[in-house]
């Protein structure tokens, strides 16, 4: 069965096809075209359901297997923000630079060098009469000064816990050990797994 990403972010496109190497990996817009998926859902694993049953129902296949994420980085101590909003912060169209800039302005307005952080990432898995949603977490914190030019997103001012180094500063391989999405995709993969062999 194919794997679909309802998700065309190049950065999480290459992550999880890393993690799916045997699998044909296909982000959806190869298949269907740009499309703009309105996220309403108030929790990380609401709007990872809506992208991939929106797909999944776009695609009107019953040989796929749609997966979809929703991610971000939370700071307590700035309201919990981002949250559920990393991705448009700074507003509709913001680049991540553009969001990544936000968040250090909020917490230099506080006075704050550094502040606890976590990301989340929500993984939901769609398939012919089955829908499924995993977590992962990464924890550490948030710093005001951006350090590093790996990854992606939020990560040259986020240090996780145990280093001191920011996800942009560290191997990638490390990265991918640590990741909160890598730590979803682990517990997705026997689901995906299940679903394939049910489907065979």
């Amino acid at each position: 069965m194919q794997i679909i990403l309802a998700t065309s972010n190049k950065g999480k496109v290459r992550e999880i096809q890393s993690l799916f190497e045997k699998d044909e990996v296909v982000p959806f817009s190869e298949l269907l075209g740009p499309m703009e998926i309105e996220e309403n859902g108030s929790t990380f694993a609401e709007n990872a359901l809506i992208k991939a049953r929106t797909i999944f129902e776009k695609l009107g296949r019953d040989d796929a297997i749609v997966i979809s994420d929703d991610s971000g980085i939370t700071v307590p101590a700035v309201n919990g923000e981002p949250g559920i909003y990393s991705a448009r912060y700074a507003g509709a169209g913001a680049s991540d630079k553009d969001n990544l800039s936000k968040l250090v302005d909020e917490l230099k307005k506080r006075g704050m060098k550094e502040a606890p952080a976590f990301y989340t990432a929500a993984i939901a898995i769609v398939a012919p009469n089955a829908e499924y949603v995993v977590h992962g977490w990464m924890h550490g914190k948030a710093i005001d000064t951006p350090r590093g030019e790996g990854g992606f997103g939020y990560d040259p001012i986020f240090v996780p816990e145990g280093f001191d180094e920011t996800i942009g500063e560290l191997d990638p391989a490390i990265k991918k050990e640590l990741s909160h999405r890598s730590k979803a995709l682990k517990l997705a993969k026997p689901i995906i797994e299940m679903l394939r062999s049910q489907h065979a």
